[in-house]
């Protein structure tokens, strides 16, 4: 670079200053480019979704509606994971349930397998399990899975099939109809192309182990049906204990007519029963209804009760077929609380005990339910790939569009439940048995977005229990709801974070649905929750949070620090344009008056120069603080202020540098040298997001707990914030480093995990889609607007409020030059939403 030589010193001077800054500036830009862990092309990257081989163990895609527990497919094609009995149950496997193939080719050859490719090791098994499993039977040489939520395929491949085969699974999944994505159901389509040059007959064989008496097989009721266009195995419980928890049933049926069908497998000896079923089904494909072999010396019935349902065609060179059958199950009683049993169920009131799942209401037992699905495929069908096709067509990158769907499965998974009047409950999570921390937490909940914006009724049933149920007379909200199922209410510290989230997202529910009548009907428990926070959280009057203040990572903060108060502000601009709608000025101005002090005083006491920290006197005298660290959620408020339509609640420019330093200073490259003695969700050569750091010293004796891990949903969060404040190739580095680690050998695509499986806070990766997408609604106006930050010129998403969903376009005009934009509503009311030119809000 060349300088001109200054005339006197006092220009010497200013041109040293200038060329310090000029290359400080350029060191700093330098360092935030180098931080980047990809490249661009790497981080545009658009096409299809990941694939996953048949050794990729921790790949597994949850079936099953909301509500109604789940069942998964692996990599292998293989069940796993049967979680129908109202409690999450990671790892559980269910005896010789599996499906089968049988080939016959016009020279007599046959070849019969297991549709799984073969099983993985280790194989330290005792020797129990992989004959239960089938493991010892002929499987396919290789498979490949892909998932793209709510619809799965498995190709698998063997040389020396005369077939190809494709299985495709889902459960049906309609935004916006809870019911129709509440069915305890399952589609499996097998797909079966004659790839030989002469006929080939083919059965497929579904075997189904009866788990519909669990604590007692002996009292299952098994038999073969053929009503409702339907015609298959119905599994049920005979026992009088109508009040029992894992009593219910099952069902596996077809409406194809080539059917075959064994209703229960040879009972009593050893393997007898699967000797006598496979030797059955190789020899012709055709199955026996009922066994027909009797020996003596032989103890009574004992073991698994299995039965089988056969489908067989024959296919013309080049011909496909498609097999499909349908897996349902009902078990109609869940504990009434959260706990599994709360006094056991030796009482003479077991009905006290239990609760009915809403699903159990809408169907009497697992053949009526596989009627209904039956009945109603193809218009549920058609909406389910109407919602995929627009996720997935999206002009995003691959793994924005990854992150979106695969989290969807927290709503479908045990982390979730409704009971019979349709109020909805949610885990944090799920142990491997059970679930775990019990009462749709509010400061977990908070960061979830997927359900807000695909199912609102559900978010706005939990609005009602806080405010109306859980929020005492001075305002003290329960941030784990127990009241509402009966049990005595949660008695521990407020949570500053989590009331005043739920405030947030009243605003955000409001505008979603429109509905001024729901929020009319919780206002006076917002109100008082909302009023609480100045009385107990603010301990001198100057609107900035300062008492005792308990939060998400389970511990108190003490002192102002952002991330709470950020979470104050927020609700005081959510709480004062409520107040406008519903007719309280004063209140408004209240409100407003308290935001305007309130953030100005708290900027003037935090801002640390990049970042905003907690101001205390002595950071060690109270254990679990941060003090001068750069906390990842510091400014959570506006970031749920961004997703609700709010606005800035904080300086723009100091929001915007506080999220960078969160990036700069948080989000590590690899974690192969980094210190962590609590728990630990990243390990090694992986990237990830710290909840906290101290990058100016300062590190507390010991700093609040969780503060060295990685947590997906708050690094969704701060990716998400990144995106809104115009950091976008720092957002799609947080977010692409979260899904390179679920890649099925470490972890699983469909189950980002914090404590316990399929995480509420995963969820905040919705906000990615709105971030991405600009998008802003008012369902009280009925309008919706766009300002797209990437692929302005040819952009396309899925968009939805609590009263449509369909796509939008955004696209150059080449005669104009000029992007147009346009939606299209594929779903609800097409009168409710209309398109309008994006604001600067």
């Amino acid at each position: 670079m060349y300088f001109p030589y200054p005339s006197n010193a006092r220009h010497l001077r200013l041109l040293s200053c200038a060329c310090i800054l000029a290359l400080a500036a350029a060191s700093q830009a330098a360092a935030e480019t180098e931080a980047l862990p990809y490249s661009k092309s790497e981080l545009y990257q658009m096409g299809k979704q990941r694939t996953f081989k048949g050794d990729a163990s921790l790949a597994a895609f949850l079936l099953g509606g909301i509500g109604t527990g789940n069942v998964s497919i692996g990599a292998r094609g293989d069940l796993r994971d049967w979680e129908i009995t109202h409690h999450a149950q990671k790892g559980r496997f269910i005896p010789w349930t599996f499906f089968a193939i049988r080939t016959e080719q016009a020279d007599g050859t046959t070849v019969a397998k297991v549709l799984e490719s073969r099983p993985n090791p280790p194989f330290s098994h005792w020797g129990g399990s992989p004959a239960d499993w089938g493991w010892g039977l002929p499987h396919f040489a290789q498979s490949e899975m892909r998932g793209e939520y709510p619809f799965v395929w498995v190709d698998l491949k063997d040389p020396k099939m005369p077939v190809s085969v494709q299985l495709e699974a889902f459960t049906p999944f309609v935004p916006l109809d809870a019911d129709a994505s509440g069915i305890p159901a399952a589609v499996l389509r097998y797909k079966i192309r004659n790839t030989s040059k002469d006929k080939v007959g083919v059965s497929v064989v579904g075997s189904l182990s009866n788990e519909s008496c669990n604590h007692d097989r002996d009292k299952a009721v098994q038999e073969y049906r053929d009503t409702d266009g339907l015609r298959g195995l119905h599994y049920a419980c005979a026992d009088s204990g109508k009040f029992r928890l894992k009593c219910g049933s099952m069902a596996l049926t077809t409406s194809d007519n080539a059917v075959s069908w064994k209703r229960e497998w040879l009972r009593g000896g050893w393997f007898d029963g699967g000797h006598d079923f496979w030797d059955d089904f190789c020899a012709d494909g055709k199955l026996e209804a009922e066994s027909k072999y009797t020996a003596k010396g032989v103890g009574g019935p004992q073991g698994a009760r299995i039965g089988s349902l056969a489908i067989s065609h024959d296919l013309a060179p080049g011909e496909e077929k498609t097999f499909e059958f349908v897996l349902s199950w009902h078990y109609p009683y869940r504990p009434r609380g959260w706990t599994l049993e709360k006094k056991g169920e030796a009482t003479s009131k077991p009905e006290e005990l239990v609760i009915r799942n809403y699903y159990a209401t809408k169907f009497d037992n697992a053949w009526k339910a596989a009627s209904f699905l039956k009945e109603n495929l193809t218009k549920l069908e058609k909406q389910s790939r109407e919602f995929h096709d627009t996720l997935f067509n999206s002009s995003l990158p691959s793994y924005i569009i990854d992150a979106l769907a695969s989290n969807i499965t927290v709503i479908r998974s045990n982390t979730v439940f409704r009971v019979e009047d349709g109020t909805f409950f949610g885990w944090e999570g799920c142990a491997d048995n059970w679930g775990s921390c019990h009462g749709t937490c509010t400061h977990v909940w908070n960061y979830a977005q997927t359900q807000a914006f695909l199912f609102p009724e559900l978010e706005r049933s939990s609005r009602r229990i806080e405010f109306n149920t859980e929020t005492d007379a001075e305002g003290k909200m329960a941030f784990r709801n127990s009241k509402a199922l009966s049990d005595p209410p949660w008695n521990f510290h407020a949570a500053a974070d989590g009331q005043m989230g739920t405030i947030v997202r009243l605003y955000r529910e409001w505008k979603l649905s429109g509905d001024t009548e729901f929020l009319r009907s919780v206002w006076p428990g917002a109100t008082r929750a909302l009023d609480y926070a100045f009385k107990h959280w603010d301990s001198d009057g100057d609107f900035v949070f300062d008492s005792q203040q308990h939060n998400t990572y389970d511990i108190e903060f003490y002192g102002p620090n952002s991330m709470t108060n950020s979470m104050f502000f927020a609700a005081l601009k959510a709480g004062a344009e409520m107040a406008d709608a519903l007719g309280e000025p004063e209140r408004a101005a209240k409100y407003r008056k308290a935001l305007e002090l309130g953030s100005a005083k708290m900027d003037q006491l935090l801002w640390g120069g990049e970042y905003y920290i907690q101001r205390l006197n002595d950071v060690n005298e109270y254990r679990y603080q941060y003090g001068q660290g750069c906390l990842s959620d510091q400014v959570l408020g506006q970031m749920l202020a961004h997703v609700a339509g709010l606005g800035y609640i904080l300086p723009k420019d100091h929001v915007k540098q506080a999220i960078h330093s969160v990036f700069r200073y948080n989000f590590r490259k690899t974690l192969a040298d980094h210190n962590c003695v609590q728990r630990g969700f990243a390990f090694n050569d992986e990237s990830g997001l710290l909840l906290c750091s101290w990058p100016k010293g300062g590190r507390p004796k010991l700093p609040f707990v969780y503060s060295d891990e990685v947590w997906t949903g708050i690094e969704h969060q701060v990716a998400a914030h990144l995106i809104y404040e115009g950091l976008i190739d720092e957002g799609l580095s947080v977010v692409k480093a979260v899904r390179d680690r679920q890649d099925g050998y470490r972890r699983s695509p469909w189950d980002e995990i914090e404590c316990g499986h399929h995480y509420a806070r995963s969820m905040a990766s919705w906000a990615l889609l709105t971030g991405l997408s600009g998008f802003q609604f008012d369902m009280v106006k009925g309008t919706v607007s766009f300002k797209p930050l990437i692929n302005q010129d040819d952009f396309r998403c899925f968009w939805s409020t609590g009263k449509a969903w369909g796509a939008f376009t955004q696209k150059k005009n080449p005669s104009t030059g000029k992007n147009e934009q346009k939606i299209e509503v594929l779903y609800g009311d097409k009168g409710a939403v209309k398109l309008v030119e994006a604001s600067g809000k």
